[in-house]
């Protein structure tokens, strides 16, 4: 009877793991594993191949955008939400810990700024002038700029929420032009960069899986790769 039960209880755990369906190098699903990886959470990871997405994927969310997570009969399809999802299981290190002027941040970043970056990185798609669009990004960075000036992260000494949901996205415009970057951004924002690149957690959320495909056995978040 003993053995049945623990059987039972190992079959519940597994139906019960949260699933992440990720890509890797997709700044919304970097952010999203930033926030897990702080949580110390361990959902199932499913890296997802966006020109070729596994079919189990598209049943739970049929935008076919990462990140998503599957959590029970609770489908969360958006990469802020996730963040929040899984901040408010466990915040160890303190990330909702942040003032109002952050969500503000994060909406600038995830509107003008994201629009400015990919009509510069994708100009001939948008018919559009990059030099004009780098111009509107860089009041964006202007402007974290001036609370990187004072702080070592964008509230203080530590990071927050906003300092996790932005980073994704200004590696994705430095990488652009890398030069032009370091040129134009102001300097506490390439420290800022630079520090998160070379930091531990950004090297544990970019780890290599192979495409998911059904029938594969389950890798957990943070796990190594096979």
């Amino acid at each position: 009877q003993r053995h049945s039960c623990d059987r039972s209880a190992q079959g519940l755990r597994k139906i019960m793991t949260p699933i992440l369906y990720s890509f890797r190098r997709c700044p919304y699903a970097m952010r999203a594993r930033l926030a897990i990886g702080s949580a110390g959470l361990t959902p199932e990871h499913r890296e997802i191949l966006l020109r070729d997405k596994a079919p189990e994927f598209l049943a739970a969310s049929p935008k076919g955008t990462v990140p998503v997570v599957v959590d029970g009969a609770n489908v969360i399809e958006q990469s802020l939400d996730i963040m929040n999802w899984a901040l408010i299981r466990n915040d160890p290190e303190g990330l909702l810990n942040m003032p109002p002027q952050g969500h503000g941040l994060i909406h600038q970043n995830d509107t003008t700024f994201k629009d400015a970056l990919d009509r510069t990185k994708y100009a001939h798609r948008h018919q559009s002038d990059p030099e004009h669009e780098r111009t509107n990004a860089q009041q964006f960075l202007d402007t974290l700029g001036f609370h990187l000036g004072k702080n070592i992260h964008l509230f203080g000494a530590t990071p927050t929420l906003a300092d996790y949901a932005i980073l994704p996205f200004i590696r994705q415009f430095a990488n652009i032009d890398r030069d032009r970057f370091d040129i134009d951004a102001p300097k506490p924002v390439q420290k800022w960069l630079d520090r998160f690149l070379a930091s531990d957690r950004f090297a544990g959320i970019m780890q290599k899986y192979p495409k998911w495909e059904n029938g594969d056995a389950a890798i957990s978040f943070g796990a190594t790769a096979p």
